[in-house]
């Protein structure tokens, strides 16, 4: 089978609402490249050190084919997978993009377990993942999922955060039992909200970026609607 065409704008804007090829970030040690998979509009990310040409990949989602066009049009060598949370729809592609490339597999511990994939290295709060001469810092966040990931990168020029189905433009992600949404709250406001400045980038799982900045002055009102 002929591998679909993929194209690579570098005109970023976060949105690939009205395209079907990937858009290219460039900031002064690293790229980050966008790429939306499946019917559920899931974000596959590439993260890319400029010095050395290693990447990581985060959410093999879906369209595995896809998924490794964008690799074979890229520059550079896979050196892992990450895959932010347990939920069915963040790792479709992800056996056959593995089979591809041979690259180790990388999840939160907790969650690890429910991936029909086995996870290569389980992955823990604060632990750091080099990708080249780049470092991306682990932070759990429970309330979406137990043992949900997200990714912090300095990139030179700001923070990135890749954080998986946990923060949204205009909200936190998805809970379901009784108390998961105020730990959820509680945690993305200590660990990234606290943490980060306004400049922070947020890359989430589904749909469009955002900011830290964008996002801040909205906490509040997320607390008193519960969602």
């Amino acid at each position: 089978m002929t591998a679909p065409e993929m194209t690579v704008s570098d005109d970023y804007t976060g949105d690939l609402s009205e395209t079907s090829g990937a858009q290219r970030r460039t900031a002064p040690t690293a790229t980050i490249t966008k790429l939306s998979v499946g019917p559920m509009d899931n974000n596959a990310y590439v993260v890319t050190c400029r010095e050395t040409g290693d990447r990581l990949l985060i959410d093999a989602a879906n369209d595995p084919d896809r998924i490794l066009a964008l690799l074979e049009t890229l520059p550079g060598t896979l050196t892992a997978i990450l895959t932010t949370h347990q939920h069915f729809d963040h790792w479709q592609g992800l056996a056959q993009v593995r089979e591809s490339t041979g690259a180790p597999t990388l999840a939160g511990r907790i969650d690890a377990p429910e991936i029909p994939v086995d996870t290569d290295r389980p992955v823990d709060d604060g632990d750091v993942i080099e990708v080249g001469k780049l470092r991306l810092t682990a932070v759990h966040l429970v309330g979406h999922t137990p043992g949900s990931i997200a990714l912090a990168l300095d990139a030179g020029d700001r923070t990135h955060l890749f954080t998986g189905d946990s923060l949204f433009p205009g909200g936190v992600g998805k809970t379901w039992q009784e108390g998961d949404f105020e730990i959820l709250l509680g945690q993305v406001t200590t660990k990234l909200f606290d943490r980060y400045d306004d400049e922070t980038s947020v890359y989430p799982g589904h749909g469009l970026d955002t900011t830290l900045g964008a996002e801040r002055p909205h906490l509040g009102e997320w607390r008193e609607r519960g969602w």
